[in-house]
């Protein structure tokens, strides 16, 4: 049973990656913005999901250090190992412009968690702004996507624009929930082999679940990149982890923090 939940997670994770590719490039192209944008917001954002969850999770049950390692973890793991395997297989290939606006961001970005980390503590009105820069990034990447779009005369065709974009839309919803519930189960089936060859529960949270809550990023980029999609893979990987330190970390703060004060006041007693 845990090998077929195993074999079934991979189907998933295969299929759910290869419809989530095709309905975002198919958006991309009835609004006419780059595959890059999609990647940065609905793809980037949506793969984040399971890293949000489980930072939740942890955080509310009084666990802050999974939930700061998850992201942590998560954003390395999408850095170093699924943007290198993605430019291995096609060249990730983006314009001057997009990287060093979306490098920014992302360097900004780990800076505040940085300094969240040593401050130990953020109050309400801080999270708050961080979701309006969030939202201010956003906006700001569409208006300079769509306008290096028109500059170069960019123009979705007839077909595009007479395509029904709600089914695009169902297959790109369609594949992030297969890919996330595959990344589930493949995870969940993990664990279980684990159990029975006695791995220790630290080497199986090092591994098996920040790996695992990365699944939907590596899936999505290598079916991007096998498309021949690079920037759509790029923005996947710089979007999510904008998404994991600004949606998901950074605001947190509440549960997160109490939960670590607590720890740290029962240390002391």
């Amino acid at each position: 049973m845990i090998l077929f939940l195993l074999t079934a997670g991979l189907l998933l994770l295969v299929v759910g990656g290869e419809l989530l590719v095709r309905g975002a490039v198919a958006i991309a192209k009835w609004l006419r913005v780059s595959p890059l944008l999609i990647g940065l917001t609905l793809v980037g954002f949506g793969t984040s999901t399971p890293e949000l969850v489980t930072s939740l999770q942890a955080a509310l049950e009084g666990s802050p250090g999974i939930a700061v390692g998850n992201v942590v973890g998560s954003n390395i793991a999408n850095i170093l190992f699924i943007l290198g395997i993605s430019a291995l297989i096609f060249p990730v290939a983006v314009s001057k412009a997009a990287f060093r606006r979306d490098g920014v961001v992302l360097a900004l970005a780990v800076f505040m968690c940085l300094g969240a980390v040593l401050f130990g503590e953020l109050e309400r009105i801080i999270g708050s702004v961080l979701v309006m820069f969030l939202i201010a990034y956003i906006v700001l990447a569409f208006i300079q996507e769509r306008q290096s779009l028109a500059a170069v005369g960019t123009e979705p065709t007839s077909t595009t624009r007479n395509t029904q974009i709600w089914l695009q839309f169902l297959l790109l919803v369609a594949g992030l929930a297969l890919t996330i519930l595959g990344a589930r189960l493949l995870v969940s089936s993990a664990i279980d082999i684990a159990a029975r060859l006695q791995v220790p529960d630290t080497i199986v949270g090092l591994t098996i679940v920040a790996v695992g809550t990365s699944l939907p990023e590596l899936v999505t980029s290598l079916m991007a990149a096998f498309r021949k999609q690079g920037d759509l893979a790029f923005g996947n990987i710089i979007g999510s982890n904008i998404y994991n330190i600004f949606g998901i970390l950074l605001n947190l703060h509440h549960n997160l923090f109490y939960s670590m004060n607590k720890l740290i006041q029962g240390s002391k007693t």
